[in-house]
C-alpha cells in the first residue's frame, strides 16, 4: 500500500457502528448508476451505497474496514484507486463515494475509473458551497482550509467526461454519520465517538477541534447557537456542499 492508504486503518476502527447508508442519497445514486449491471466500488470502505441489484467488486485499502463490511455484502479486494486490479472496460460503472479526497494521487485514480468503466458516478464536495455551513462558518474555519486544500469536485470536473452535476442536499434525520450529517442537530459533534467517524473532524488537530467543541457548547448552552441558525428549524432538508457527479456514458 503507498503512503496514506491506511490512514482509515487508524481513524475507521468504529466506522460500521456511526456510518449507515442514507435512503434518499441511495437513491440517488441508483438512478445515476443508470441500471449497471457490474459495478466497481472504489474506496468502497464498509459497502454504504453498493447496488444490490449489481455485480460489484468492492476495492478498498483499509484492513480495518475491509473487516467491519458485513458476511453478505460484495467481495473486495484490498488495493488502491490509482491501481485498480482489473481489466480495461471491465464494469459498466465505477462509484467513488466519499473518497476521492483520500487518494495519494486523485487525478491518476480518477483516470482508472474511466479506464475500467464506461461510467462513473462519484460523490464529493464543492468547498464554494460547504464554507457556508454553520460548523466551518463559526466553529471551524479550519475545516474549511484543509477541505479546500485536498481533493473535491474541481479535480472531479478536471478529469472526468462530466454529464452531470447533481445537489446532494441532507436530510434533516440523516441515517449515515458523515460530517454534514448534523446540521439539525449540532449537540451531537460535541461527543467525540461521533466526530472520530468524520474524517474531516478525525484528521485536524484535536486541540482545534476541542477548543472549537467548548465554543459550541457554549453556544447551545446559552442559546447563541439556535438564534444564529434559526433559519434551519423549518428545513427538511440542506445544502452542505455535497456533489453527486455522473460522467462517461
Amino acid at each position: 500500500m503507498p503512503p496514506g492508504a491506511d490512514r482509515y486503518d487508524t481513524i475507521g476502527r468504529a466506522y460500521a457502528s456511526r456510518r449507515h447508508e442514507e435512503p434518499a442519497w441511495a437513491h440517488a445514486i441508483s438512478q445515476a448508476l443508470g441500471g449497471a449491471r457490474r459495478v466497481i466500488n472504489v474506496g468502497a470502505g464498509t459497502g454504504n451505497y453498493e447496488p444490490r441489484d449489481a455485480v460489484v467488486l468492492a476495492v478498498e485499502p483499509s484492513a480495518t474496514m475491509l473487516a467491519q463490511r458485513a458476511r453478505d455484502a460484495a467481495p473486495a479486494v484490498r488495493g488502491v484507486a490509482e491501481a485498480l486490479p482489473v481489466p480495461d472496460d471491465s464494469f459498466d460503472a465505477a462509484l467513488a463515494i466519499l473518497t476521492v479526497h483520500h487518494w495519494r494521487d486523485p487525478h491518476h485514480g480518477l483516470r482508472e475509473l474511466a479506464r475500467v468503466a464506461a461510467r462513473q458516478v462519484v460523490v464529493t464536495w464543492d468547498p464554494a458551497a460547504s464554507s457556508g455551513y454553520w460548523l466551518n462558518r463559526d466553529y471551524l474555519p479550519e475545516l474549511f482550509e484543509h477541505e479546500a486544500a485536498i481533493s473535491s469536485l474541481g479535480d472531479v470536473l478536471d478529469v472526468l467526461e462530466v454529464l452531470e452535476v447533481r445537489t446532494l442536499e441532507v436530510p434533516r434525520d440523516c441515517a449515515d454519520g458523515f460530517l454534514g450529517a448534523q446540521w439539525a442537530a449540532p449537540e451531537v459533534y460535541l461527543d467525540p465517538a461521533v466526530r472520530a467517524a468524520m474524517s474531516g473532524l478525525a484528521l485536524l488537530d484535536q486541540g482545534v477541534v476541542n477548543d472549537a467543541m467548548a465554543r459550541l457548547a457554549r453556544d447551545l448552552a446559552d442559546g447563541t447557537w439556535e438564534r444564529r441558525n434559526a433559519e434551519l428549524a423549518t428545513l427538511a432538508s440542506l445544502d452542505t456542499g455535497f456533489r453527486l457527479v455522473v460522467a462517461g456514458t
